[in-house]
């Protein structure tokens, strides 16, 4: 049975064998079905291959605080600032533990922003091997080694110029603002079948491992059911060790004894870890009538369906899961009159304390922003800003303060009015 929200809101819901065994960093074309070919089966290691049992990394979590929410902070009484224009087609914004701000644009460079004013010469440009052709297609995803300061490595989610999914690890040079292009490691490859639903999104968990969110592979409808299998990196969270061998291995206590973390995902549209409580939001583009967010919590075993395409947001949409099949519902939702595409966003962790502990997440049609807060009451979500633009990202600066990307060039960043 498909489990019960929680809270149903009134505005929204209405209107990854533990091989530890390196794999090839390019993984075979896929056949049509999306599957990849060479994913190490699900039982023992192969005859003659060592697994190397690790220790529980997972720092110790706090408890997302159970808060009694009677009212939000009056959205009347903050702005966006525009802090930068002029980009090109952003998409994402990272820090690297310092004051800067890295932000792609999808074509394939990454700039800096620092001191409020863009750095002309890009970080990484890249661009001479990404494909962006498709509107869903480019420099998708950013993230920094979490030890970047000491190893200069970071990681990179794009389309190729064959429009398939290649996760990279390049390295920055001696100058903090240059990184060296000829420093790729490709770690994986994904034979996309069509050009949309490529996913993105890139994370460091708490635990050290890096999560990848890919899509269901495009089309509509996920033609292929690649949603609910689990020989096939769509539709999924993938979660790797990029640490203890090149280019990287299953941990230990993946939940299939492959790469996946959790699945029945149509588009994972941004991830992020709320940097004080360790759990994980998702926020995944559904199809024809609703988008929503996933959740989570720290210390979750992995192994998490999320439903896609049994379910869309909480509303049957194609088939009936088996009996033995549980689905996680999403904590919340939206329908297709107050936006078309879901951009997941950030717990605010910044400087204003009215709003700590708030996840803000958007529309990329509307430019909505919502806030969703766990309280002693459930589940509580608002409607809190609009027309913003289309909203292509959110991002976090190391102090914990929310940005806003738009595809016309924008950062923005939430202020006091």
């Amino acid at each position: 049975m498909r489990p019960v929200l929680l809270v149903f809101f009134s505005l929204v819901l209405t209107a990854c064998l533990p091989s530890q065994i390196p794999l090839h960093p390019t993984l075979q074309s896929a056949p049509p079905s999306g599957a990849v070919t060479n994913v190490p089966t699900f039982a023992s290691p192969p005859t003659g291959e060592s697994v190397i049992e690790q220790p529980a990394t997972d720092p110790p979590a706090i408890d997302s605080p159970s808060l009694d929410v009677t009212s939000f902070p009056n959205p009347e009484k903050y702005i966006w600032e525009t802090v930068v224009t002029g980009l090109e087609r952003p998409v994402d914004i990272r820090h690297a533990g310092d004051e800067r701000l890295f932000i792609i644009e999808k074509v394939g460079r990454i700039r800096i922003l620092q001191n409020r004013q863009l750095i002309n010469s890009p970080f990484l440009d890249i661009s001479d091997r990404v494909g962006s052709r498709g509107n869903e297609q480019g420099l998708l995803g950013l993230v920094f080694h979490p030890k970047f300061s000491e190893n200069g490595q970071f990681f990179v989610n794009y389309t190729d110029s064959d429009g398939d999914t290649v996760i990279a690890r390049y390295r920055a040079t001696d100058d903090p603002n240059i990184a060296d292009p000829s420093s790729e490691m490709v770690l994986l490859r994904a034979k996309q079948p069509y050009s949309n639903h490529n996913g993105g999104a890139l994370a460091f968990g708490p635990d050290g491992y890096l999560f990848i969110g890919l899509g269901d592979g495009g089309s509509a409808s996920d033609p292929f059911d690649n949603g609910q299998k689990l020989d096939t990196f769509f539709g999924k969270i993938l979660r790797l060790d990029v640490d203890l061998a090149d280019p990287y291995v299953i941990p230990t206590d993946n939940p299939f004894g492959n790469e996946i973390w959790a699945y029945g995902l149509r588009n994972p549209w941004r991830i992020s870890f709320d940097n004080l409580t360790n759990d994980l939001y998702i926020g995944d583009v559904d199809q024809n009538q609703w988008e929503e967010i996933n959740f989570i919590p720290a210390r979750t075993p992995g192994g998490i369906n999320f439903g896609w395409k049994y379910f869309e947001g909480t509303h049957t949409y194609a088939g009936v899961p088996p009996q033995e099949v549980q689905v996680e519902s999403p904590v919340a939702k939206y329908d297709h009159s107050q936006g078309c595409s879901v951009t997941g966003g950030y717990v605010y962790r910044g400087s204003i304390p009215e709003w700590s502990g708030f996840y803000f997440y958007g529309d990329y049609c509307t430019g909505t922003v919502w806030g969703l807060i766990r309280s002693d009451e459930g589940w509580q979500n608002q409607v809190l800003f609009g027309a913003l633009g289309n909203i292509t990202s959110f991002g976090q600066d190391s102090l914990g303060e929310v940005y806003i990307a738009t595809d016309d060039g924008r950062i923005l960043r939430l202020q006091p009015y």
